[in-house]
């Protein structure tokens, strides 16, 4: 994958930018020596971000879907004297069939639903306004040619925002519980648990929220490696537009298990993966935490009746892992998944079946002996026969500073809270106000070394609506986190997992003068 190269003064403004900082300044008492201008060199300050985006792609095509958008930005982010602004707007680009019968609506706050019997809205039309940090916004439609959207935040509304886009499909092909946390744009996405099957359709939706084209190359490995297609070379995804891709037209043959590499040549893209089965169900496969040596991948239910694990090792070496399953009382080796060998350039897939033995807990991935990144994620399934369910959970970081959920339902909502070293780890949880009324609620969490702790979040007193969900390490060694939103309906167990990245509320600024001090030399 090709990247630029920005300057320095290139990737200072583009800093200055995102955290807020205003001027640039020449050290005082600067000379050619050097002498008084070389001061020790300072930490990075970490300042509240001034603007953030949230990419949403299209949520369905079926005509028995239904759809709910949630926003949100945690209280007391950023002492911003801007007050800020926060939206989603529909973007060109949408394939969706026409819904001609479903009328419009509101929802309590005003928000416009996007149903209509004038068909979707036109590009650059507001969906969704966040008014206030602290308190969730929602919108929802039952269309099926509903568009993506392009979300920006700015001011206080920035730090940490936050949008959710769940779909209910009540039947055919995907049905199911559709989860996913609106993505920001980047170059580089990977999708380990893919497929291009029979009986299964995954495409990949790509978003550009730029005023200029982005060419995106999308790359398939299978079990013997690269699967080679020119469909997937130089993508065009046109400004302020989203383009689905089906991944079987990228394959001469079908394969259960894939990786997908979305590799922006120019211009940047948010990327997500929607998967739909004809018998298991479907939901959005999250993009996996970026190549390390270790992974973890937190919140496996208890009720799993079937774990299929899929890893990629995208460097030029082979990777040996050691498996180990952290249930809520310990850390135990799956009895014939010890280790797994991943050569380069192939993925590999292995069928964990009851892993879990009826205790929900996440699966912990280490190098064993020879080391080198992977990429992993889990295919979960719940029920069984016509019943069955799926949703995905892929390898996520350690939470860093604070790490935001939206869309949480009361009774509904499950959190996996996974220490994977020699440490215990203090957690607190915060639930928001309700969407429609409420005060929130916090907690604090302990979790004990190489242990998943899994419970409801604090629920809002008095909370009216859905909430949103925000989790911080206080003390301790690293701990990983995910969401489970389980939304049984007609005996189908419909549930989604969403794993908790950091909620990107604040940057590291280098300061100015040791910039410049540096350019003196």
């Amino acid at each position: 994958m090709k990247r630029t190269t920005l300057s320095l003064f290139a990737a200072t403004a583009a800093l200055a930018a995102l955290g807020g900082v205003a001027v640039l300044t020449a050290p005082s008492g600067a000379d050619s020596g050097g002498g008084a201008a070389r001061t020790a060199a300072k930490a990075p300050a970490r300042l509240p971000v001034q603007r953030s985006m949230a990419l949403c792609p299209a949520p369905t095509s079926s005509d028995v879907g239904e759809t709910a958008y949630t926003a949100f930005t945690p209280a007391g982010g950023a002492k911003s004297a801007k007050k800020g602004t926060a939206e989603l707007l529909s973007v060109a680009g949408s394939d969706k069939k026409d819904d001609s019968n479903k009328k419009d609506s509101k929802d309590s706050k005003g928000n416009k639903d996007m149903k209509g019997d004038k068909g979707p809205a036109p590009a650059g039309t507001s969906v969704l306004s966040l008014k206030e940090p602290g308190k969730p916004a929602t919108a929802t439609t039952g269309r099926s040619d509903a568009p993506a959207l392009i979300g920006s935040a700015d001011g206080a509304l920035a730090p940490g925002w936050t949008v959710q886009q769940s779909t209910v499909i009540a039947a055919g092909s995907g049905r199911g519980l559709h989860g996913l946390t609106c993505t920001a744009p980047d170059t580089s996405f990977w999708f380990p648990g893919a497929s291009t099957a029979k009986g299964r359709q995954d495409y990949v939706h790509l978003t550009n929220p730029d005023s200029a084209a982005a060419v995106v190359d999308l790359e398939l490995y299978g079990k013997d490696g690269r699967i080679k297609s020119g469909a997937g070379e130089g993508v065009t995804v046109p400004p302020r537009s989203s383009v689905p891709v089906l991944l079987s037209s990228l394959a001469d043959q079908p394969a259960e298990d894939v990786t997908l590499h979305v590799a922006a040549r120019s211009g940047r893209v948010g990327a997500g993966l929607q998967t739909a089965d004809d018998k298991k169900g479907g939901d959005w496969l999250p993009a996996s935490a970026e190549p390390a040596a270790d992974a973890v991948l937190p919140g496996i239910p208890g009720d799993a009746t079937s774990v299929r694990l899929v890893v990629f090792a995208p460097g030029s070496d082979d990777a040996d892992l050691k498996m180990r399953f952290a249930g809520p009382n310990g850390t135990i080796t799956p009895a014939g998944h010890e280790t797994l060998h991943v050569r380069s350039g192939m993925t590999a897939a292995v069928d964990l079946g009851d892993v879990t033995k009826g205790e929900a807990g996440s699966l912990l991935l280490t190098a064993d002996g020879r080391s080198a990144p992977v990429v992993a994620a889990l295919r979960v399934t719940r029920g069984k026969d016509d019943k069955q369910e799926t949703a995905f959970i892929p390898a996520v970081q350690q939470l860093g500073g604070r790490a935001t959920v939206a869309d949480n339902r009361p009774k509904s909502s499950t959190l996996a809270l996974v220490a994977p070293g020699k440490e215990a780890a203090q957690v607190k949880v915060t639930s928001s106000a309700g969407s429609e009324g409420g005060e929130p609620a916090e907690k604090t969490y302990t979790v004990k070394p190489g242990t998943t702790l899994t419970v409801e979040p604090p629920q809002p007193a008095g909370a009216k609506g859905s909430f949103a969900v925000t989790v911080e390490k206080v003390s301790g060694g690293p701990v990983h986190a995910s969401r489970m939103l389980a939304l049984p309906k007609d005996g189908v167990p419909m549930f989604t997992i969403q794993p908790l990245a950091d909620d990107r509320s604040s940057v590291k600024v280098p300061e100015a003068e040791q910039d410049l001090a540096m350019l003196n030399r």
